[in-house]
């Protein structure tokens, strides 16, 4: 092999198939993260306090799962491939989880919700790891994995659309909505988990990389990888960007109703809009990322995401037209924190593996996902534990005082702002760029080129012809 790796690119119907099990996961992400907290919360009567604090907690103890989960993909090695095979063991958990959590039966408990929540969440981290892993394996190139990434991000952007769209069309006359919404997102889910996973199991390959022999992992390799500046970076802009949309989330269907006057149909529409959006900011953004780099593009999208919470705040209430404009232009700019931020992590395993000679990538992504789940699980606690404190009621049919719709608007608009400019000052001084990421590719296909015990993978729908599909990673 060549001192310089070529160029190699998925084709685009393999990319599609690979990227599909992220329809699922969008899916999963718009309706548990603004439809079933509400839901818990208002329709089954266990309280806001109630929900957060389950919400929290669950996250909060799954995280210690996610280093573990790591390590053993890493160490995984089968004739189906590393990451893979855990993809598959992932989506029958994942399934389980969801319709149990979104089909409850009746009377339902604090004890079931926790329980449920808990199958899920480790379903949801065998799923998200073991995709986001292979994803890194397969794309090498700094600007590949711009493009794979954004794929995957393009198809949770379609699967969180059709979720919302099922609110929207099962809606009332008067706008208002039911408890069967919330079963057909779930029925969604369950049945797109399966299919993605299929589809990417038969269309793409999987390379295990080689690594240096006689090595173990240590604890002391996980707090080094941690405290590396671009991992560190990374991890802190990650919780952040996570947590200012997830607080807007958790929020969102209050807001939109009490404050902004919409009903529970236009405020489905007004977020299927900003989760649309994506569907253009993905993949533009992505090809922002591959001219000036991604974290350049990403404080830039922090900023205009900001400003456009501000502005939105600003426009009268009911005033549908403007704030269509203004949904899709979040959506379009929040697209990219999660795709860009999984790269770009992607890029730090490459420098650590010619740097230790191990292959870290599961572990990697499991810091993130970590911090994805503190952020979810604090941004759901923290925000339903402030409405509370300020008086606000999220009963069905409870009306709040002015004084509490006003401590709501506040908290829904300065949460957000915060935790995301403070996630795009994270990238001020990034060095791991384009360019210094082709010489660590440069001299990890000379290592690459000499080893002759780790053999391309075939898929389970044919073989790799003309080496297109697996390159050396």
């Amino acid at each position: 092999m060549a001192a310089s790796e070529p160029d190699f690119r998925l084709s685009l119907p393999r990319l599609l198939s690979f990227s599909t099990p992220g329809f699922g996961v969008g899916a999963l992400a718009v309706a548990l993260g603004v439809y079933l907290p509400r839901y818990y919360a208002g329709h089954i009567g266990l309280g806001l306090a109630t929900v957060g604090l389950a919400f929290s907690m669950i996250r909060l103890s799954d995280t210690l799962l996610d280093p573990v989960i790591g390590v053993v993909m890493d160490r995984s090695r089968t004739r189906f491939g590393r990451y893979r095979v855990w993809l598959v063991l992932g989506a029958p958990v994942l399934a389980a989880g969801t319709y149990m959590l979104f089909e409850p039966r009746a009377h339902v408990s604090l004890v079931y919700m926790l329980a449920w929540l808990l199958v899920y969440y480790v379903g949801s981290s065998l799923t998200t790891l073991s995709h986001a892993s292979w994803a890194s394996v397969i794309a090498v190139n700094y600007h590949e994995r711009s493009r794979v990434f954004g794929a995957i991000q393009f198809m949770g952007v379609i699967g969180a659309a059709m979720a919302l769209c099922l609110p929207i069309l099962m809606a009332r006359r008067d706008g208002s909505s039911g408890a069967g919404d919330v079963g057909a997102m779930g029925w969604l889910v369950v049945l797109s988990i399966p299919l993605g996973v299929v589809l990417a199991l038969l269309s793409t390959p999987e390379k295990v990389v080689a690594e240096k022999a006689g090595e173990t992992y240590r604890l002391r390799d996980y707090l080094e990888m941690i405290l590396r500046p671009e991992m560190a970076r990374i991890i802190l802009a990650d919780f952040c960007l996570a947590m200012g949309p997830g607080w807007m989330a958790a929020l969102y269907l209050f807001y939109f109703h009490d404050a902004r006057g919409f009903t529970t149909a236009n405020s489905s529409l007004l977020l299927f809009i900003y989760v649309a959006a994506g569907v253009a900011g993905a993949p533009l953004l992505s090809l922002l990322a591959r001219r000036i780099g991604k974290h350049v593009t990403l404080m830039s999208a922090a900023a205009a995401y900001s400003l456009g919470l501000m502005v939105i705040a600003s426009t009268p209430r009911g005033a549908f037209a403007e704030n269509v404009v203004l949904m899709f232009l979040l959506g379009f700019a929040a697209s990219c924190f999660p795709l860009l931020d999984r790269a770009m992590v992607a890029d730090v395993g490459d420098a650590i593996r010619l740097e230790k000679g191990k292959n870290r990538i599961g572990l990697l992504y499991a810091m993130i996902t970590t911090t994805q789940k503190v952020a979810s699980a604090l941004s759901i606690g923290f925000s339903f534990s402030v409405l509370g404190w300020i008086g606000y009621r999220a009963k069905e049919g409870a009306v709040n005082a002015p004084a509490a719709i006003h401590g709501m608007e506040m908290v829904y608009i300065i949460g957000p702002i915060v935790f995301v400019m403070v996630g795009a000052a994270c990238f001020i001084g990034y060095r791991l760029d384009s360019q210094r990421h082709a010489e660590i590719r440069r001299q990890l296909a000379i290592l690459d080129a000499a080893d002759t015990e780790a053999p391309v993978l075939e898929g389970l729908g044919g073989t790799t012809a003309g080496g297109r599909v697996a390159g050396r990673a």
